[in-house]
């Protein structure tokens, strides 16, 4: 079969999905293949050839919803209502165009706010990627490009998975007779051998049958912070919950949603207003504050999870901040993020000086700042 080269193709032509496929699938690969045709997009990102995420642009949070619904009958900690809370925060909470895949947020959400766990993510991202992978694979034409740099260079992996084994299960008929279940632990029975190549080493922790196609990425916490109360908002999370392949259950102690504290520091009202706009009530908690050398001493009674801080500002400006904040013992690796209009390579070597976390550029959108913020307390 002839490889097509990965590049850009504006114009529409005969597709080879396989072909696109192999070529993504080496070891040096990453980024993100975008393939588009007259009913819709496809994005399928990977990580040195091993796929981490895919999505249609048609259907987004269809498949989401769906597969979480199926997890729910394993996983007690999902609330029957979860799907209307992700649909208010990132369908109609959040500018989706300004996001490339807020389906891939919601996720992370999920996670963080402990619906589900890393490796329950990781089996999740799985089923999502077959349904895609199905519709990619019967195109017959379109037009495509490789973006080396992606949205999800910076946000956390959940698994990496083998192309070759995903699009062998697409491509195995179903027997008669055999739910989609068993199907599926059939075809995992089946590889097996290949297990290998599925994935790359990874500690021995418990894995399901369907983590056999993937490598489950535990997610590390960049920081360290003061523990403190969390607001639930009157709700009780259940215990949580596992079945096991044995028709057993798992259970740990109930763990309690929390509510993220972002503490803004910026002269102007209406950036700190934009802020508070941007970012969810049911998630974050927003504190503004104009004056300077009074957000100090709040910072230090308030102990946020992640700070905005405005470079520039009168009587003591964001580095000067920042450079006090790492030298106090609560704050020496408290997410603090630069915000400034200034984008030019000394600024930034500044903010790495006086070690900040992380840099935001004026104007940013909605999708820049959730990104950033997902960046540092995922």
């Amino acid at each position: 079969m002839k490889t097509l080269p990965i590049s850009r193709y504006r114009f529409f032509q005969k597709l080879q999905p396989l072909s696109l496929l192999k070529k993504i699938t080496g070891k040096s690969v990453t980024g993100c293949l975008q393939v588009f045709s007259t009913s819709g997009s496809w994005s399928i990102y990977v990580d040195e050839g091993k796929l981490i995420y895919a999505c249609y642009s048609e259907k987004m949070f269809e498949p989401l919803y769906r597969n979480l619904q199926r997890l729910s009958q394993q996983v007690s900690t999902l609330p029957n209502g979860i799907h209307e809370q992700l649909r208010a925060i990132f369908e109609t909470g959040i500018d989706n165009q300004a996001i490339p895949n807020p389906d891939y947020l919601a996720i992370c959400w999920l996670v963080n706010q402990k619906y589900i766990s890393p490796s329950q993510a990781a089996i999740l991202i799985e089923r999502l990627a077959l349904e895609v992978l199905e519709s990619f694979l019967n195109l017959d034409e379109g037009s495509y490009e490789f973006i080396p740099e992606s949205f999800l260079d910076d946000m956390p992996k959940f698994c990496h998975l083998n192309l070759r084994l995903l699009v062998e299960r697409c491509q195995t008929p179903p027997s008669a007779g055999v739910s989609v279940f068993e199907r599926e632990t059939s075809v995992c029975d089946t590889l097996r051998e290949h297990r290998e190549a599925a994935y790359r080493p990874t500690s021995p922790t418990s894995q399901s049958r369907s983590s056999q196609l993937f490598q489950i990425n535990e997610l590390k916490p960049k920081t360290k912070t003061t523990p403190k109360s969390s607001i639930t908002n009157g709700y009780k999370p259940p215990s949580y919950s596992i079945n096991t392949n044995r028709g057993q259950r798992i259970t740990q102690p109930p763990v309690d949603k929390k509510i993220y504290t972002i503490f803004c520091i910026d002269d102007s009202p209406t950036v700190l207003n934009t802020i508070k706009s941007y970012l969810d009530e049911q998630t974050f908690s927003v504190i503004g504050v104009t004056d300077s050398l009074k957000a100090l001493m709040q910072i230090v009674h308030t102990k946020p999870d992640i700070i905005l801080l405005d470079i520039s500002m009168p009587n003591l400006d964001g580095y000067e901040l920042c450079s006090l904040l790492r030298k106090h013992a609560n704050f020496k690796n408290t997410p603090v993020i630069m915000v400034s209009g200034n984008v030019g390579f000394l600024d930034r070597a500044k903010a790495k000086i006086v070690r900040a976390s992380g840099y935001l550029t004026k104007p940013f959108t909605q999708g820049d700042l959730l990104k950033v913020i997902f960046q540092h307390i995922v």
